[in-house]
C-alpha cells in the first residue's frame, strides 16, 4: 500500500512537477491537485500501472469555492488489490469550467459527470452524454453553486424552496 506522498513522487516522476501538487498538511485526507489538462492521462496511468492500480473511481464530485470563485472536481480513487486510496482535485475557473471526461477511464463517472454538470455547471469534455440527470433540461442555472438564485416559477408552477 502506498502513501498519498509516494503515489505523488510517482506521478512527478512520470508527469512533472506543473501536473500535480501535493497538499499533506490537510487533516482528514492529503489530497493530490491535478492540472486541468492532465486529468484523462494521469487517470489512465492510475488504472493502467500495475503498481498502482487504481480500478476504482469510488466518487467524483463538483465543488463550488468560497474563497475565489472558482468551482473544482474531486476525485476519490481506490485499489481494490493494492489496498490503496488516493483524492485527486482538478480546479477551474467559475466562468469557463471545462476539464476532460474520466468516464473512459472508469465507466462510473459517467452518472457522476452528469450530475456535477446538473449541479455545478461544470462541463466534461468528451463525455458521451452529458445532459441534465437530476433537473429539468430547461432548468435555469446550477442549483450547488453558492450564488445560484432559484428561480420564482417554472413551466407556470410556483417554485417553493
Amino acid at each position: 500500500m502506498l502513501t498519498s506522498e509516494e503515489l505523488h513522487d510517482k506521478l512527478v516522476e512520470w508527469f512533472g512537477s506543473e501536473a500535480v501538487e501535493l497538499k499533506p498538511e490537510e487533516k482528514i485526507d492529503p489530497w493530490i491537485v491535478v492540472a486541468p489538462e492532465m486529468i484523462r492521462e494521469i487517470a489512465k496511468f492510475l488504472r493502467d500501472e500495475p503498481e498502482l492500480h487504481f480500478d476504482a473511481l469510488m466518487c467524483l464530485s463538483g465543488v463550488h469555492y468560497d474563497k475565489d470563485n472558482s468551482l473544482g472536481v474531486t476525485y476519490h480513487l481506490a485499489s481494490t488489490t493494492e489496498k490503496h486510496k488516493l483524492t485527486l482535485k482538478v480546479i477551474l475557473p467559475e466562468d469557463d469550467a471545462h476539464v476532460s471526461s474520466v468516464e473512459q477511464v472508469w465507466k462510473t463517472a459517467d452518472w457522476h459527470e452528469r450530475e456535477a454538470f446538473d449541479m455545478f455547471g461544470i462541463r466534461f469534455d468528451g463525455h458521451p452524454d452529458l445532459r441534465r440527470i437530476l433537473c429539468p433540461d430547461d432548468w435555469e442555472g446550477y442549483p450547488l453553486r453558492k450564488d445560484y438564485q432559484v428561480q420564482e416559477t417554472y413551466r407556470g408552477m410556483k417554485v417553493e424552496y
